[in-house]
């Protein structure tokens, strides 16, 4: 499963091109970036968002830290680009992708007592293969994946999860793609995904795009088709799992798992294997993120600002899903059920 491609290193100018997201669905426009500050800035804006995608620009960023330094000497590059690190982590910190490839990058500086001109390349490198991995990944995660969609499914997705939350393909959207192009009559209810919208600016673009019919509802709509089985399944990424099975995901998917729960329909989470923790023993060790208000308080209808001149937001990006609630995760290691601790060690080879 080939699809469009948000992010990719290019060659010819050793820069990182990258589908400006806020952009969509009203244009297709892509953003330059030309040093990790500048990607994690790009991560911050949710210029790029979706877990594998912004671990892949982080690897990127780095890899574009080796060539903005490379002048230096070898001791001083290496504290650049692992200053560049930091601050790419910073940019995301619920998202444990992001960690997970910088950790991978940092083991190419350590491991390599090398001349800039070869740790440009072997961070590019590095950087190139955690690309090309996220897109197996979503292939493998999509042919498990479709195994659990059935014939006249209507699935409430919440979020991004598809092509633009990944390098290309996408996890719980591209179970869905996969499992629409094999036959299955499907839709798809889009969570519009407050506060910025990413299901119907993002999902419901995707869908468009696919030819996958589908129809966007409130966010607090949900129950309403839950209670009334006008749903047969729910669907949602991760942004980091606990080792006992909770989910950190966009803001919104707890409250969906509840009343999905409350009305016996499946749960799904859909992920690369990466993004459990092993070293975060429950859901509520995990960061939270929050962002600015404005993302809630400029919202217009009718062209006027929702509300009242003076009015303060709180605005989490993240909720927690606890573990209880969900029915399975869709991992590329395979589809993985309860209890989440003990079937995680198994795949992990720990048992």
């Amino acid at each position: 499963m080939r699809t469009m491609r948000t992010i990719y290193w290019d060659k010819s100018t050793n820069q990182v091109k990258t589908i400006d997201q806020r952009a969509l669905p009203g244009r297709v426009e892509w953003v330059t970036l030309k040093t990790g500050e500048e990607v994690a800035a790009a991560i911050q804006q949710m210029i790029i968002r979706g877990a594998p995608a912004i671990g892949v620009a982080g690897a990127y960023g780095m890899a574009l830290a080796a060539f903005q330094y490379e002048a230096m000497s070898s001791t001083k590059i290496e504290a650049k680009i692992l200053e560049t690190g930091k601050i790419l982590q910073a940019a995301r910190p619920t998202a444990v992708n992001l960690r997970w490839a910088i950790d991978r990058m940092k083991k190419v500086v350590f491991s390599n007592a090398s001349s800039p001109e070869d740790l440009n390349i072997l961070l590019l490198a590095e950087a190139e293969k955690i690309a090309e991995e996220d897109i197996q990944t979503n292939s493998r995660i999509a042919e498990h994946g479709i195994g659990i969609i059935e014939d006249g499914d209507v699935i409430i997705h919440h979020c991004n999860t598809g092509s633009l939350a990944t390098v290309e393909g996408g996890t719980a959207l591209g179970v869905i793609k996969q499992a629409w192009k094999q036959g299955k009559r499907l839709k798809v209810l889009v969570d519009e995904t407050r506060p910025l919208f990413q299901g119907s600016r993002l999902t419901a673009w995707e869908l468009q795009q696919e030819g996958i019919p589908y129809e966007i509802i409130t966010d607090s709509a949900a129950g309403f088709f839950l209670e009334r089985k006008l749903a047969s399944k729910v669907m949602f990424g991760a942004d980091r799992v606990a080792a006992n099975g909770d989910v950190a995901n966009k803001v919104g998917s707890y409250m969906l798992a509840l009343a999905a729960h409350a009305n016996q329909i499946p749960v799904y989470s859909v992920f690369p294997f990466t993004s459990v923790d092993a070293s975060c023993r429950i859901g509520s060790a995990i960061e939270i993120e929050f962002r600015a208000g404005s993302e809630i308080l400029d919202v217009k209808v009718n062209e006027k600002k929702i509300a009242p001149r003076g009015a303060k937001a709180i605005n989490p990006a993240f909720d927690i899903t606890p573990n209880h609630l969900i029915t399975a995760w869709i991992t590329d290691e395979g589809i993985i059920y309860p209890p989440f601790k003990v079937s995680a060690r198994v795949v992990l080879g720990e048992e």
